[in-house]
């Protein structure tokens, strides 16, 4: 059984694809293609498998805009389990790309939308983390109380990222040293920054985030093959 659970308007499913809070098209590249943004995966220093993850509308402070895409997230390693077991093993690395996006109306115009930053590529990383980390073992009632409060913490310290629960990491961008704001816990690790063009969110687990750097990904195809 997938988890899903709704925070600060962005939604936590551990499973995909996921467009928009709905069902991927048959195509999941489709969305990806459709972005008005540059997509960043790992660089050429990893050699390991590549895939595609989920890419969708919406999220903390971007909102739905007239169904354009605003993020997505690029796996690479294993795929992460629909749910955590203590003993699990998988190792991976997932990259966010979140478009920068001004503060603007929302598509129904009800209301304004915040403009993207930082903040919002960390809170889709801590999320997506927390969705590859929940603990199945736990009856449906304690399960959703873990996951409200887990993701209750990821948003307050995805909106803190100068506070002390981040450090500060220099990972390559385009081969270039960029900062990033950097955490980790005994799930795994967050990070998040910026990028030419984007805002850029990671998160893993048995992968050293020391180690990693990134790149725009010329060719979605390498996310497509098995």
């Amino acid at each position: 059984m997938d988890a899903t659970s709704q925070a600060g308007g962005a939604t936590v499913t551990a499973g995909g694809p996921v467009v928009g809070g709905q069902a991927g098209p048959a195509d999941p590249l489709l969305p990806y293609l459709s972005a008005d943004f540059p997509w960043y995966g790992l660089d050429d220093g990893w050699t390991g498998r590549r895939y595609l993850m989920q890419a969708g509308a919406g999220g903390p402070r971007a909102g739905a805009a007239g169904g354009s895409v605003d993020y997505g997230t690029l796996g690479h390693g294993d795929e992460p389990a629909k749910q955590y077991e203590p003993r699990d093993v998988r190792k991976f690395a997932v990259v966010v790309t979140v478009a920068r996006r001004d503060s603007r109306r929302s598509a129904d115009n009800t209301g304004t939308l915040e403009a993207t930053s930082a903040s919002s590529a960390a809170w889709l990383a801590g999320s997506g983390l927390l969705a590859a980390t929940w603990p199945g073992q736990l009856d449906r009632a304690l399960r959703q109380d873990w996951l409200d409060q887990q993701s209750s913490l990821a948003w307050d310290l995805a909106d803190d990222l100068a506070g002390p629960g981040w450090s500060t990491l220099s990972l390559p961008v385009n081969g270039l040293p960029q900062p990033f704001r950097y955490r980790e816990s005994e799930y795994g690790w967050v990070l998040a920054g910026e990028a030419p063009g984007v805002l850029l969110g990671a998160y893993g687990r048995g992968v050293s985030a020391y180690g990693v750097g990134f790149a725009t990904v010329a060719d979605l195809g390498g996310y497509t093959r098995p």
